[in-house]
């Protein structure tokens, strides 16, 4: 299987740089796989779990990113995101935390704004609980 050139960059980090044969990324409207020579496109990326195939055959590489965004162009893929993290990089008492925190004020009364920004911290949180029980079991 044919491989494409793939970067994936965070507001902290190069994650990944090299070679790929299968990318598949969370979107608004369900996951999208990345092949070799995929058409050109941007997609909006959702919070959610990322599947890495470097290698014909080979193991599957997971992390949890939050939105960004997703370029396929001649053969390459950049995929930029707030947050790439590894399963074994998340400290799961603070996902859970942060899940506990996201959930009192979803009690509360609160702004349009602020309740699609609780939203959004509750979905992370909970994708990232979801890893870390994954790969610990």
């Amino acid at each position: 299987m044919a491989s494409f050139s793939l970067r994936i960059i965070s507001s902290t980090r190069i994650f990944y740089e090299g070679p790929c044969r299968c990318l598949i990324v969370p979107a608004p409207d369900g996951e999208k796989a990345i092949l070799a020579h995929h058409e050109e496109m941007i997609l909006a990326l959702r919070e959610g779990e990322m599947r890495m195939q470097i290698e014909d055959g080979g193991e599957w590489s997971y992390a949890v990113i939050s939105p960004g965004f997703c370029q396929v162009a001649h053969n390459r893929v950049t995929l930029l995101a707030d947050t790439v993290e590894r399963p074994e990089e998340i400290d799961a008492v603070r996902a859970r935390e942060a899940l506990e925190r996201a959930e009192e004020k979803m009690r509360q009364k609160q702004s349009i704004q602020e309740y699609h920004i609780t939203q959004a911290a509750l979905a992370r949180a909970l994708v990232r609980i979801k890893e870390t029980e994954r790969f610990t079991h």
